[in-house]
């Protein structure tokens, strides 16, 4: 039981830290236009890298 005394407040510390990497993902619009990027791979009008 003396290891829950440990696991508990650990876990508690490592899904804040993760609430807290998500909310800053979200408010920096990280995720604004995921449909956007996958569309724009299949597309070979916005290529970076341009043939020769």
């Amino acid at each position: 039981m003396n290891v829950l005394s440990y696991l508990i407040p650990i876990s508690l510390i490592l899904g804040g830290v993760g609430l807290i990497g998500f909310i800053y993902t979200v408010r920096s619009d990280q995720y604004d236009d995921p449909e956007g990027d996958a569309r724009r791979i299949l597309n070979d009008e916005w290529d970076d890298h341009p043939k020769p």
